[in-house]
């Protein structure tokens, strides 16, 4: 694919911006409402039954009531370090927008997508994520594009429908 006058960005993920994407993928929709109501509700019988219950059920109350608040969200942080440690994430990659589309570069691998390949492009905080499917994503987070961002944000309006593109 021929660009012309492309945007280029050059892109390395921090173990942080893995971490909010897993977040908001883990706490979003039904999953999240599910997390927030067992939490309150652990918290509202280890304060109810404090008085009268047994030290091994306030443990058990106390674990339930972190599980999803501090837990997960450990957890979450963990996988997300090794997985910025890995080649593929530590090394980074270009990528490269214009009107065309967008060519995706690391190392020696070259990939060109159209903007028909795009599913969708969302706004989460700090994170562009660009949905090539459902499991395939590009993050870009706001500290990539720096004074590039309404350049990009104009590129993404131009050649996306406003159905395939949320908060942007």
């Amino acid at each position: 694919m021929e660009q012309i006058n492309p945007l280029v960005l050059d892109v390395k993920l921090t173990a942080k911006d893995l971490w909010k994407f897993s977040m908001y993928h883990s706490y979003r929709g039904f999953q999240g409402v599910f997390s927030f109501l067992f939490s309150a509700a652990a918290l509202y019988v280890l304060v109810a039954t404090w008085s009268t219950a047994t030290l091994p059920y306030r443990i058990l109350i106390i674990v339930c009531a972190l599980m999803f608040t501090v837990w997960q969200p450990f957890v979450l942080y963990m996988k997300a370090a090794r997985q910025a440690k890995r080649s593929v994430i530590r090394d980074g990659m270009t990528l490269s927008f214009s009107a065309e589309g967008i060519v995706v570069t690391q190392g020696q691998e070259k990939l060109e997508l159209l903007w028909e390949d795009v599913i969708m492009v969302k706004r989460v905080g700090e994170l562009l994520i660009i949905y090539m499917d459902r499991i395939h994503a590009y993050l870009l987070p706001d500290s990539v594009a720096g004074e590039k961002a309404a350049e990009l944000t104009a590129f993404m309006k131009e050649n996306l429908p406003p159905e395939r593109r949320k908060r942007i």
